[in-house]
């Protein structure tokens, strides 16, 4: 099992916008468990498409959570780096 991370902020408008999304394997093994997510966002392909995302506040974003957990089809998806999140899991 996986935990999927999609988080949201708001931007210079104050429109909701993907700040990142991530995943991470949930361990088997009991006990307190800390994990790093290395977190990502998709960017347009074109200057232009940069442009008109930022003007109207309507940036790239994933539609199926499915495109983060899986990473299949990924590799042609243009992504950046956007920080990291970190958790804490208490496995019983």
């Amino acid at each position: 099992p996986q935990i999927v991370l999609s988080v949201y902020g708001p931007d210079f408008f104050g429109h909701d916008v993907v700040r990142g999304y991530g995943a991470v394997h949930v361990p088997f093994v009991p006990g307190r468990h800390k994990r790093t997510i290395a977190m990502f966002v998709p960017e347009s392909t074109s200057k232009l498409q940069q442009f008109t995302s930022w003007f109207t506040g309507r940036r790239p974003e994933f539609t199926d959570p499915k495109v983060v957990a899986q990473g299949e089809g990924r590799e042609v998806t243009r992504v950046r780096s956007q920080g990291f999140v970190t958790v804490s899991f208490n496995v019983m």
